[in-house]
């Protein structure tokens, strides 16, 4: 596996108080994968705690969760095709178990063998499946907002998933449309950012839209990638979850009760893998925790890992 170490930090945000990460280049089966490494006081070590992202951000979803100085090393990964990993993305490959494959080649040219794994939404998904295919390194997952059954099965079946989750079928069709468009697809969509519309498109996203900072809108505006987006709504859809039966490591899976991304009837399915697994409906917020109940999202991490 090659490995690249850029000394660029382009494109790191600055954390007070908080060394800012250092950003490393790691070829894998699917193309270059940007992370970004948070390193922890006591330097090093061969266990890691790792953060993935969903289809509609990049490593900057956890910014929230980064003010401390980390116990051991942080691993923020841009996945292939999203954030700073789209050159050469090999999104026609991209399968749940060619991009976990992934996460672990950047894990392991970093020298973790061990990890945490936290992940919001698709990245929960890939936790999940992290989990089931590596039980010997993953001590952890925590799953925030998954999008498992409901998501595959809109996907399979659109107008059914019309009655069942009507908002995540409309942001399909819209980035199925556009990723049509190529690049102008995407400058349609960061244009619109700009704009009030864009707030009411997302609004599916948030307990409470109207609270959500401007900047969080463009931002997400600015990282939508619809091929991407569309390639991982196809990878979710194709995927065989009775893998996760191979889960054995502790698992905390936390939703919303304004979630319109990963319904309750998610978290049933997951309960059913076994006493192992902890089912969290926080009140107040939708897909986005970690953006509107960040102190809850940090302190359900915190006693999942203290366990």
């Amino acid at each position: 596996m090659e490995f690249l170490q850029e000394a660029s930090r382009s494109g790191s945000a600055a954390l007070s108080g908080v060394a800012s990460p250092r950003r490393e280049v790691i070829a894998t089966a699917l193309g270059p994968c940007v992370a970004r490494v948070q390193e922890s006081s006591e330097g090093g070590g061969d266990f890691a705690d790792v953060y993935l992202h969903g289809a509609a951000g990049s490593w900057t979803t956890f910014q929230p969760l980064l003010s401390d100085t980390p116990k051991r090393d942080r691993v923020l990964i841009d996945l292939p095709g999203w954030g700073d990993s789209t050159q050469g993305a090999q999104l026609e490959t991209a399968t749940i178990e060619a991009m976990a494959g992934a996460v672990v080649e950047v894990l392991t040219a970093l020298g973790n063998n061990k990890w945490n794994i936290v992940g919001h939404s698709m990245g929960g998904v890939l936790a999940l499946h992290i989990a089931a295919a590596w039980p010997g390194s993953t001590v952890s997952v925590v799953a925030v907002s998954a999008t498992t059954l409901g998501v595959a099965g809109s996907v399979k079946s659109p107008w059914r998933g019309l009655a069942k989750m009507p908002w995540f079928v409309g942001m399909l069709l819209l980035m199925n449309t556009t990723a049509v468009f190529g690049n102008a697809g995407r400058a349609l969509i960061r244009g619109v950012g700009h704009t009030p519309l864009m707030r009411l498109l997302l609004s599916p996203l948030f307990a409470d839209p109207a609270a959500v900072p401007s900047g969080l809108i463009r931002r997400l505006a600015q990282e939508a990638r619809p091929a991407s987006f569309s390639a991982a709504a196809r990878a979710i859809a194709l995927y065989d979850f009775g893998q996760w039966r191979r889960i054995s490591c502790p698992v905390l899976a936390m939703r919303g009760d304004h979630d319109a991304f990963t319904p309750a009837s998610d978290h049933s399915q997951l309960a059913s893998l076994g006493p192992h697994v902890q089912i969290v409906t926080v009140t107040e917020y939708g897909h986005f925790a970690i953006a509107e109940q960040t102190a809850v999202v940090k302190q359900l991490i915190e006693e999942l890992r203290q366990r």
